[in-house]
C-alpha cells in the first residue's frame, strides 16, 4: 500500500513547526529561567487581585521564587522598520512632566505619533510641578543615546526650530497609548492644517497590560522601542543611582539577605484616592507584610519617601537597615539633589532604584508601579510582590500579576511570535490539503516540498536582528 503524499507533508510540517516553536520559545523568552494608575491629582486604581488558579510563572510548586533570568530579549525590532520615514517639514513637540513614570509614557506616545505622521521629533524639555520649574532633557537623560536609539525610526532634532509659533502649531491633548486610528482621526487632520503639533498626554485610565486585541506590528514595535529602548540616565545621575544601589546591596549581602525597595510616599497616602481602600498601604502594613513573607530582619529596605518621618519607625523596628534617600546618598551629592527646589532628581532616583533592587514592593497602586514593573521585566528582575493584608500572605499569592501571569506589555514579543506561528500553521494546513492533486515526481510536488520550509524560516526570524 503506497504512502499518501498528504501524510508525508503533514508529518514534515508538524515536526518543523514543533522545532521552530521550541527554538523561538528558547530564543525569545526562555533563554534562562526566569489598571494601575495615579493621575495628576493622585487618584489610584486597585492592585490586580492574584487569587485565581491560573499557572503562576514566577514561583515553584513549593511556593518559592524561581531563579530569576537574564535580561529578556527586547519587544522591538528595527528590522521590522526597514524603510526609513519619508522626509517631512513638520515637527512634533512635547514636554516631559510629573516624573519618570510619566516620562516613559509621554516619550512613547510622541514617538508613535511622529512615526505615523512622518514628522521630525523635537527633544522635549522637563517641567516640574511648580511654575517656572523647567530643566533641559540632558540634565537627567542621555541625549546622544536617545537620538541614536531612534535612528531610522524618526528624525530627531535637539532644539525647537525658531519658526514654530502659535500660528503654525496645533496644540492637542492625546490619551496615553494612543492608537493609529486615533492619530488618523484626531491628530493627522490638525497636522495637515497647521503643519506642526504639540502634544500633551493625559492618562484617562492606565495600565501596562498587553492589549487583548493584537496591535499592528509596526505600532507595537515602535511603542516598545520608545518605552524600553530610548531613555538612559546621563552619567552624573547614573553614578548617584549606582552608588546607592551598590551600598544597599552590600548592606544586605553582608547578612546573606535581599535588598528591598518599597514605593512608600506618605504624601500619597494622605490623598483622597488612598483613603479607606486597599489601593495603598502604610508603614505598619508594609512592615507586617514583609515580616509575613519571611524577609530577614537584616535586609536593607529603601523607602521612596524623601526624608525620614517618625511614622516610618515602625518599619525600622522590624528592619533596622531601613533608609530614605538622605540616609544612603553620597554626601557630596546631597546638596545638588536634595537641596534643589525641584524634586525631579529625587523622583528619577526613586524610579531607577526601585527598578534595580533585588525585590520591589509597590505600597501604592499606580503608573509608577506599572512602569517600574516593565523596566524590571526587561532586566530579568521579576521579584515584584504586591502587599496583601491577609493572615496567610505568602510569596506565591503576592507576586505581581504582571509577572505571575505575564500580562505586562514588556512580554509582547512572545504573543507576536505565537500569532505568527498560528498563521504559519494555518497556511501550512492549507498547502497540505492541496497536495492530493500532485504526483510525487512532478515539478509542482517539488515546489510544494520547499514552500513550507520557506514559511518556517520567516517564523524563526520574526523581525529582529542578530542576537
Amino acid at each position: 500500500m503506497g504512502i499518501d503524499p498528504r501524510q508525508i507533508v503533514a508529518g514534515v510540517l508538524t515536526v518543523t513547526m514543533f522545532v521552530m516553536l521550541g527554538n523561538m520559545v528558547k530564543r525569545e523568552h526562555f533563554d534562562s529561567p526566569i489598571s494601575h494608575h495615579v493621575n495628576h491629582a493622585g487618584s489610584t486604581q486597585n492592585f490586580d487581585e492574584n487569587n485565581d488558579l491560573e499557572k503562576n510563572f514566577a514561583v515553584n510548586s513549593d511556593g518559592q521564587w524561581k531563579e530569576e533570568g537574564a535580561i529578556i530579549r527586547p519587544c522591538w525590532s528595527k528590522s521590522i522598520l526597514a524603510e526609513e520615514p519619508e522626509e517631512s517639514k513638520g515637527f512634533v513637540t512635547f514636554s516631559l512632566t510629573n516624573g519618570p513614570e510619566f516620562h516613559i509614557s509621554q516619550i512613547t506616545d510622541a514617538v508613535v505619533v511622529a512615526r505615523y505622521l512622518k514628522a521630525t521629533l523635537v527633544i522635549p524639555d522637563i517641567r516640574g510641578s511648580q511654575p517656572g520649574d523647567r530643566r533641559n532633557f540632558g540634565d537627567i537623560y542621555d541625549i546622544e543615546k536617545f537620538v541614536s536609539s531612534l535612528e531610522g525610526v524618526v528624525k530627531v532634532v535637539k532644539t525647537q526650530p525658531a519658526e514654530l509659533s502659535s500660528k503654525n502649531l496645533g496644540v492637542l491633548k492625546i490619551p496615553n497609548r494612543v492608537t493609529e486610528d486615533y492619530i488618523a482621526s484626531n491628530i493627522e487632520p490638525v497636522f495637515k492644517t497647521k503643519g506642526n503639533v504639540r502634544l500633551a498626554t493625559y492618562f484617562p485610565s492606565v495600565n501596562m497590560k498587553k492589549p487583548r486585541v493584537p496591535e499592528q506590528e509596526e505600532r507595537n514595535t515602535v511603542g516598545c522601542l520608545a518605552m524600553f529602548g530610548t531613555l538612559e540616565l546621563q552619567p552624573e545621575v547614573r553614578e548617584v543611582v549606582d552608588s546607592m544601589v551598590d551600598r544597599l546591596k552590600t548592606l544586605s549581602r553582608k547578612s546573606d539577605s535581599e535588598f528591598v525597595a518599597v514605593d512608600l510616599r506618605l504624601d500619597m497616602l494622605e490623598q483622597r484616592g488612598c483613603q479607606g481602600s486597599k489601593k495603598c498601604y502604610g508603614p505598619q502594613e508594609i512592615a507586617m507584610f514583609l515580616k509575613k513573607l519571611g524577609f530577614d530582619k537584616n535586609s536593607a529596605v529603601y523607602l521612596t519617601h524623601s526624608r525620614w518621618d517618625s511614622s516610618l519607625d515602625t518599619i525600622k523596628d522590624f528592619f533596622p537597615k531601613t533608609y530614605t534617600k538622605e540616609g544612603i546618598m553620597p554626601m557630596e551629592k546631597k546638596q545638588k539633589i536634595l537641596g534643589s527646589d525641584s524634586s525631579e532628581y529625587e523622583k528619577v532616583i526613586d524610579f531607577y532604584i526601585c527598578s534595580e533592587s533585588d525585590v520591589f514592593v509597590p505600597a501604592i497602586s499606580g503608573l509608577f508601579y506599572a512602569n517600574v514593573a516593565g523596566k524590571r521585566i526587561g532586566l530579568g528582575k521579576t521579584k515584584i510582590v504586591v502587599p496583601d493584608d491577609s493572615a496567610s500572605a505568602n510569596i506565591g499569592n503576592s507576586i505581581s500579576r504582571y509577572v505571575s501571569k505575564k500580562t505586562h506589555m514588556a512580554y509582547t514579543r512572545m504573543s507576536r511570535i505565537m500569532i505568527q506561528l498560528r498563521d504559519c500553521a494555518e497556511a501550512a494546513r492549507t498547502q497540505a490539503s492541496t497536495a492530493t492533486n500532485y504526483d510525487v515526481g512532478s515539478t509542482t510536488w517539488a515546489d510544494l516540498r520547499v514552500a513550507p520550509l520557506q514559511s518556517a524560516m520567516k517564523v524563526t526570524n520574526p523581525g529582529h536582528g542578530p542576537s
